[in-house]
C-alpha cells in the first residue's frame, strides 16, 4: 500500500465494485484496457493527480479483493486502501467513505469515468471545501418525458430546471457518512441524493461533456478514439519447417496426401503457425513458442487447428476480434495453386471470417536459398485485429 502524499484532509473514494451488466464483454468495464491503462487506473489518476488529494481508497467487488487484480490496484501510486463493496452503490460508497474517515472531506468518483479533467476536479474540491458538499452537473439538452408503467407519457418536466449529475462528488466526510447510514435504501444512485435526503445543501459546479461515464461498449470506443487509439492492431508472423517429417503434410489444416511431411513438434502446419504468431503479436501476447513450448510433451503432434482455437480465445480475452488475415506461402513444392480455395475455406471457417477476409497466395523462391532448393516450406502472415466494441 502506498503512503499518502500529504495531510490536507482530503481523500478520494473510487467505486469499482459494480459488475457492469449493461456493458457485457470479457471483463467488467472498469478493468478494460483504455489505451495502455485500465479504465479504473485512469479514473484513480483523475483524483491522485490533484495536489490536494492525499490518496485514494478503492472499493472493489469481493472476487477482486484477494485476487491478482486487487494486488495490482494496491500497487497503483496514490492508492492508500482497498476495501470490499456492498450489494448497492450506497453500501459500497459507505464502506469506502468509512475507510477514508480520517479525512475531513472526501471525493467520491465512479470507476467508469476515466476522463474527468483536472479543472473539473479542482472545481469540485474548492466547492466542497467552501460549502460542505458539491456535485458537478450539466444542463439537460433533450426534452425529458416521465413515462408510466403502461408506456404512456405522464408529464414533461421543465428541462430548464433539470441537470445531469456527474462525479467526482465532494462532501464533508461526517456529513456523507451520516447521510449514507440514514438512507437505508438501495435506490440512492449518487452521493448528492443521499445528502439531499439527509437535509444537507449540495452546491453545484459546472460539469463536462467530455466526462463520459462508460456504460456501453460504444462509450469505451468513443474514449479510445479521443485518446488516439483507433481500435485496430496489426501483427505479422513468419514460420518455416524442413521437409522430412514422418507425419503427413498439412497446410492451413488441409492434408496434402502423398506429399512429404514437415518436421515439427506439433503437426508442423507452417501456415497456421504463421497465422497464430501474427494474431498473438497483434494482441501483444508473445508468440506460439511462449504459448505452446516445443519442450512440452502435451503439444507433441498437436493439431494446429486446436492450437489456433486456443489463440483465438486468448485474443478474445484481450478484447479483440480478427478483422482479416493475409498469407503468403513460400515453397517450391507441393503445388499450392490448385488447393488455394480449399485452404481459404478451411481458414475462414477456423478463424470465423468471411471468405473474402482471407488473403492467401503462394510463390516460389526461384531456386534461391534453402526454400528455393526445396528443403522446406516457409510462410508469412499479417493479421488485423479490431476491438470487440468496434463495428
Amino acid at each position: 500500500m502506498n503512503s499518502p502524499k500529504k495531510q490536507n484532509g482530503l481523500l478520494g473514494v473510487v467505486l469499482a465494485a459494480g459488475g457492469g451488466t449493461r456493458f457485457g464483454g470479457p471483463a467488467p468495464k472498469q478493468f478494460m484496457d483504455l489505451c495502455g491503462m485500465t479504465v479504473l487506473a485512469r479514473s484513480i489518476g483523475c483524483l491522485t493527480g490533484h495536489p490536494d488529494v492525499d490518496g485514494v481508497v478503492v472499493v472493489l467487488g469481493r472476487s477482486e479483493i484477494g485476487s491478482e487484480t486487487g494486488a495490482l490496484i494496491r500497487g497503483i501510486d496514490g492508492v492508500v486502501d482497498v476495501v470490499e463493496g456492498g450489494s448497492t452503490r450506497a453500501e459500497s460508497c459507505l464502506n469506502g467513505v468509512r475507510a477514508a474517515g480520517r479525512a475531513s472531506h472526501v471525493l467520491v468518483h465512479d470507476a467508469a469515468r476515466p476522463a474527468a479533467s483536472p479543472e473539473l476536479v479542482e472545481r469540485v474540491v474548492q466547492a466542497a471545501l467552501r460549502h460542505g458538499a458539491a456535485v458537478p452537473v450539466l444542463p439537460v439538452s433533450d426534452t425529458i418525458k416521465e413515462i408510466s408503467s403502461t408506456g404512456t407519457v405522464l408529464k414533461t418536466p421543465d428541462r430548464a430546471r433539470l441537470s445531469a449529475a456527474q462525479t467526482p462528488q465532494g462532501a464533508r466526510t461526517d456529513w456523507l457518512i451520516e447521510a449514507l447510514e440514514s438512507s437505508g435504501s438501495g435506490s440512492i444512485t449518487d452521493e448528492a441524493a443521499a445528502l439531499e435526503a439527509a437535509g444537507r445543501t449540495v452546491h453545484v459546479v459546472e460539469g463536462e461533456r467530455e466526462n463520459i461515464k462508460i456504460t456501453t461498449r460504444e462509450d469505451l470506443a468513443i474514449l479510445r478514439r479521443r485518446l488516439g487509439e483507433n481500435g485496430m492492431r496489426i501483427g505479422s508472423g513468419y514460420d518455416v519447417h524442413r521437409f522430412g517429417g514422418e507425419q503427413p503434410l498439412v497446410l492451413a489444416g488441409v492434408p496434402f496426401t502423398g506429399e512429404t511431411g514437415l518436421i515439427g513438434h506439433s503437426d508442423a502446419d507452417v501456415v497456421l503457425h504463421a497465422v497464430m504468431d501474427a494474431l498473438l503479436g497483434a494482441a501483444g501476447l508473445g508468440d506460439i513458442g511462449q504459448q505452446f513450448p516445443p519442450t512440452d510433451p502435451a503439444y507433441k503432434g498437436a493439431d494446429s487447428r486446436m492450437l489456433t482455437r486456443t489463440v483465438l480465445e486468448l485474443v478474445s480475452g484481450a478484447g479483440f476480434k480478427v478483422g482479416n488475415v493475409d498469407i503468403t506461402v513460400l515453397a517450391e513444392r507441393p503445388r499450392i495453386g490448385p488447393r488455394l480455395e480449399e485452404m481459404k475455406t478451411a481458414l475462414a471457417e477456423l478463424l470465423g471470417l468471411r471468405h473474402s477476409s482471407i488473403g492467401l497466395k503462394a510463390t516460389t523462391l526461384e531456386g534461391m536459398g534453402a526454400l528455393g532448393r526445396s528443403e522446406g516450406i516457409g510462410c508469412q502472415a499479417v493479421a488485423l485485429l479490431v476491438r470487440q466494441d468496434q463495428p
